[in-house]
């Protein structure tokens, strides 16, 4: 019978080898979270991480924010599914034509792995956008690509959990919202700007919360773990 996971929880691998994201790996419990793959862990271990973390128990979603011509995008989505993933990412900025082709690869190859597409990063504020010669808020831009993700077809989006509430109502239940910038309300910010509880991201409209340091860097991650899930 196939896992059925109810947690919200995605925690965020962000390791420098192979030995150290095991390590917390198997400090964890895979009936309590998924994990994240990002670009820094995937450079430094490649597929092999992903295959350890399948062997655990764990659903993976692989956070690499594909981001080129779209037929290259598309297979590296492709590659991605064949891996076995949970989940991977694309940045919608990619465009209508090339999201709709990546949707089209996976649902050709029988995979069921969920797609999302990055709206604009959880570092990025009113100003950085209007540097790049965006001339939209923060949160109008991410409604902006929200809408075009899911008129390609894709699962949903990462986004803030300020803009969660919106997105919700404009886009509807069933579009998936993944959220990271989660901090516990002792946390630091670092270097997220547009950050935001787990509890009130659930409110908002959050499906699913990537969560790092605040689980990652306590001196036991497991029982960190359980703390959030038994406050949501």
């Amino acid at each position: 019978m196939e896992k059925v996971m109810k947690s919200p929880i995605i925690v965020a691998v962000d390791k420098h080898n192979l030995n150290d994201a095991l390590a917390l790996a198997d400090m964890l419990d895979p009936n309590l979270c998924r994990l994240k793959v990002g670009k820094e862990l995937f450079t430094a271990c490649g597929t092999q991480v992903v295959s350890e973390f399948h062997q655990r128990g764990f659903e993976v979603f692989l956070d690499l924010k594909f981001h080129d011509i779209p037929n290259t995008t598309a297979q590296a989505v492709l590659s991605a599914a064949d891996m076995g993933v949970w989940m991977t990412n694309i940045h919608a900025s990619v465009g209508l034509d090339a999201m709709r082709l990546c949707k089209q690869r996976l649902a050709d190859a029988g995979h069921n792995t969920l797609l999302i597409a990055v709206t604009v990063l959880t570092s990025m504020t009113d100003d950085n956008l209007r540097e790049l010669g965006i001339m939209r808020t923060a949160k109008e831009q991410v409604l902006h690509l929200a809408n075009l993700t899911k008129e390609a077809g894709l699962d949903g989006v990462v986004c803030s959990a300020q803009e969660a509430q919106a997105l919700k109502a404009q886009l509807g239940a069933d579009f998936k919202l993944v959220t990271p910038g989660i901090r516990l309300s002792d946390d630091s910010s670092d270097d997220q700007q547009r950050i935001c509880t787990p509890k009130d991201a659930l409110v908002n409209g959050s499906d699913y919360l990537v969560i790092g340091r605040s689980i990652t860097g306590a001196a036991n991650p497991n029982e960190k773990l359980k703390l959030i899930l038994s406050q949501i």
